[in-house]
């Protein structure tokens, strides 16, 4: 069963398709190059040419089972909860998808995040040229991991059955980030398919409790130079580790994995997160951190998608701020703002709205601060001004942006746009700057949308929709730094695919936001 802040990522991503109302030797490089060394790859077996066939015999007919399932079709959302069409991918080269998926270029905004995140989850048919093992999946579930989204990767491994040695791989890790290492060592034990590694073995030997054949193992495997001298001595510190009480901590490894993560955790010489690939906050979010340090993963977390908003703003309102400054400016804001939300004093509230959005944004937290309280927001009265028009941009900031669209709009020029555009007319008033009027063209107003131009026209004419898709979000990700038409063609598309929400609300954060380098 999908946890609860797994349900509110998908509501997030399949909400964008909702009508608007009123890494690994002889293998490609994966964008995932943190994965722990968890699965012993077998050496490639020589295969013997095989005998020239001679000229005029039959060929050898090759027969695949008609009930093999292809891996890379695999979802968690059915075309009926998306309304995507199911050759979304299938007319698409395999091989182009997985290099564009790897390709992730800089930071989309947060609707184009939560629209990547839908179609990474989406079931439907797989690309052209797949083999059927799962390549394109990987790289599905791999840029899922770089949006730190580890709950919602784990339900696309689990629809996938049986692991293959790289879902296991990445399943473990998974588990090891949410502090489940028991449930990945059981999965190892459950899965006879997969040769752990020694590291991986001993690992979840001890974590059974069976330190002797743990220690056992690691003698065995350090005997025959199975494993390297830093391998030896975390593992041997995590097999018996008041035998090391005095001597000196060990040197931070080359690389941080998950499991070295957990390793040096057990072992008392704990290393942080920050710094490390965003998966890596997860481990920042147990109990035994710090109040400071699961706010600031949380931040990191909630900011690209990777854990639902509300998750945040519970650490927020958890105790009291211990300091002032950084983080406990920003608790004191939230908690100030809440007791404001509840008292009946307009002006107190204008005040703790205005320094909490100061303080949401200077983290990139606008977002989710607007899909936390945007329906208390709509239903307090704001007073005329400044904070009637924030309370304004904050709903419209919000996944349910129509629905609480207010019937007063606020009394300027660019309300009065935002309003029209997030009813999909962005000509009921004048743009307001060059940015509003590149969004302007993709929304001239009722009707159907407007053509695609460029490469987006022969993508789509030839039934590519997956490509154009990418590029779309491609295009209004990099079109705001500086070439606003490729925000109009991006949005566009985005609408001729059927993804109108998400066009809307991208052009709304684009506005509201101001992500512009």
């Amino acid at each position: 069963m999908a946890t609860e802040g797994l349900r509110a990522l998908l509501l997030t991503a399949t909400a964008l398709l909702v009508p608007v109302a009123g890494h690994a030797q002889g293998r490609p490089l994966s964008a995932i190059d943190w994965l722990s060394d968890t699965v012993a790859r077998p050496a490639p077996r020589v295969v013997p040419e095989a005998p020239v066939r001679p000229l005029g015999a039959p060929e050898a007919i090759v027969t695949t089972p008609l009930s093999a399932r292809n891996l890379d079709g695999v979802g968690v959302l059915s075309v009926k909860t998306t309304g995507m069409d199911p050759q979304f991918w299938a007319r698409s080269d395999a091989e182009v998808l997985k290099a564009k998926l790897r390709d992730e270029g800089p930071e989309p905004l947060p609707a184009l995040r939560d629209l990547i995140q839908m179609l990474m989850l989406a079931e439907v048919d797989p690309p052209m040229h797949s083999d059927g093992q799962g390549g394109f999946l990987l790289a599905r579930i791999d840029r899922l991991l770089s949006f730190g989204a580890l709950e919602a990767a784990q339900e696309l491994i689990t629809a996938a059955g049986p692991p293959t040695p790289d879902l296991f791989r990445r399943a473990f890790d998974i588990a090891l980030l949410l502090g489940t290492e028991d449930r990945a060592c059981a999965a190892q034990r459950a899965s006879p398919r997969i040769s752990p590694t020694l590291s991986a073995r001993i690992f979840c030997l001890a974590r059974g409790g069976d330190w002797g054949a743990a220690e056992l193992t690691l003698a065995t495997a350090q005997a025959l130079g199975h494993v390297s001298e830093e391998e030896v001595q975390i593992l041997r510190r995590f097999i018996r580790p008041e035998a090391y009480e005095d001597e000196e901590p060990l040197p931070p490894p080359a690389r941080v994995t998950p499991l070295n993560l957990r390793l040096y955790e057990a072992i008392g010489e704990a290393l942080s997160p920050s710094g490390q690939p965003l998966a890596f906050a997860h481990g920042d979010l147990t109990p035994a951190t710090g109040w400071k340090a699961q706010i600031e993963a949380a931040e990191r977390l909630a900011r690209t998608g990777g854990i639902a908003p509300a998750q945040l703003f519970r650490l927020y309102t958890e105790r009291r701020a211990a300091a002032s400054g950084g983080v406990w400016s920003r608790v004191q804001a939230v908690q100030s703002f809440e007791r404001a939300l509840s008292g009946a004093a307009p002006e107190k509230a204008a005040s703790a709205l205005k320094t909490a959005w100061t303080e949401m944004a200077s983290m990139e937290l606008e977002v989710p601060f607007a899909e936390h309280y945007a329906a208390r927001i709509a239903a307090h009265p704001w007073p005329e001004g400044e904070a009637q028009e924030l309370a304004f941009r904050l709903r419209l900031l919000s996944a349910d942006f129509a629905n609480l669209l207010p019937e007063d709009v606020p009394p300027s020029e660019e309300a009065a746009f935002l309003a029209g555009l997030a009813q999909g007319r962005a000509t009921t008033a004048p743009p307001p700057d060059n940015l509003a009027r590149a969004i302007a063209r993709a929304f001239p107003g009722a009707g159907e949308p407007p053509l695609p131009s460029g490469a987006a026209q022969g993508l789509m004419r030839d039934g590519r929709m997956g490509e154009a898709a990418l590029m779309a979000i491609d295009q209004v990700t990099v079109g705001a730094l500086g070439e606003l038409r490729t925000v109009t063609e991006g949005l566009v598309t985005l609408r001729r695919l059927g993804f109108e929400t998400a066009a809307r609300k991208a052009a709304l954060q684009l506005l509201i936001l101001e992500r512009r380098g």
